[in-house]
């Protein structure tokens, strides 16, 4: 049985510059085709603008207000939304709010940094 507590996942950042936790992937668990995350972005900062090739991804908003860009289109999200990213959609997530913004990062196939590509701001 394989659980593990947010509190005693020790972070990284990715590529986009995301502070991730990883909870569940094929790195420490059973979970093959999948992996949950929880990402952090600081007041006033964003990922960098990016895409990946094979992964599809949902946030979900569990602190903080954000600006969501997915492909252009711009939205303001917040506690309680789900964001789908389908595989290639250039997207990109900012801090809009006055707290630390916190989401949960579940892609399939599980994330990896190659998989990942960086663009300039969109």
């Amino acid at each position: 049985m394989d659980i593990f507590n947010l509190n005693e996942v020790p972070s990284f950042t990715t590529k986009d510059s995301s502070e991730i936790r990883e909870l569940l992937s094929h790195r420490n668990s059973a979970i093959r085709q999948q992996s949950l995350a929880e990402a952090r972005i600081p007041i006033g900062r964003k990922t960098i603008a990016h895409y990946h090739k094979r992964t599809e991804e949902i946030y979900y908003i569990t602190q903080g207000t954000a600006e969501m860009k997915i492909d252009g289109e711009v939205r303001s999200v917040t506690v309680g939304d789900a964001i789908a990213i389908p595989p290639g959609a250039t997207h990109q997530i900012t801090n809009t709010g006055s707290v630390e913004l916190r989401l949960l990062c579940c892609c399939a196939p599980a994330y990896e940094d190659h998989d990942t590509v960086l663009l300039e701001d969109v």
